[in-house]
């Protein structure tokens, strides 16, 4: 068994832990799991992985106007951090950080390759990121949440939902 299968393994048990659910896709058939994944109207950024794009029907405009209606946003994670159910979003000028945040629920796309197992797996990545000349990353682990008021309730200041899209390596 691989690194990269422990990994995903791990990160799934994580994400089942915060009520997140896991999809594992070949990047062949990523376009078509993310249509159906997704609830229009829809809004993402460009996906960095050869083969794969985003579902036509998904709109790559971050206006507020666009984002308000949004019912689900898509965009990849830099890397997964799988101890914790953690994904690195970059905070782009695409729209990355919105486009996660002001849909219901948000997709992220990750890259097997780049599910790391543990915190230093992620401290590593991050540096290279930073050396590489990236200056912000977002970690975001499952829905949104908050106990502020009593009882635990999800979506209040973030997506209700929550989806990581896992493309096998090829």
């Amino acid at each position: 068994m691989s690194t990269d299968t422990d990994a995903v393994g791990q990160l799934k048990h994580a994400l089942e832990e915060l009520e997140v659910r896991l999809e594992r896709v070949s990047a062949a058939d990523a376009s078509e799991r993310l249509a159906a994944l997704l609830t229009e109207p829809a809004i993402g950024t460009t996906l960095p992985f050869e083969g794969v794009s985003l579902p036509e029907s998904v709109t790559t405009e971050p206006t507020a106007a666009v984002l308000a209606d949004a019912q689900t946003g898509i965009t990849p994670a830099t890397f997964a951090i799988a101890e914790y159910g953690t994904v690195a979003l970059e905070s782009r000028a695409a729209g990355d950080e919105p486009i996660s945040v002001y849909p219901e629920h948000h997709i992220a796309v990750v890259a097997a390759s780049d599910v790391v197992p543990d915190l230093a797996g992620g401290f590593d990545r991050l540096a290279a990121r930073f050396d590489a000349g990236g200056d912000s990353i977002v970690f975001a682990t499952g829905r949104s949440a908050t106990a502020d008021m009593g009882d635990l309730v999800h979506g209040v200041h973030g997506p209700g939902e929550v989806t990581v899209v896992v493309l096998e390596d090829r």
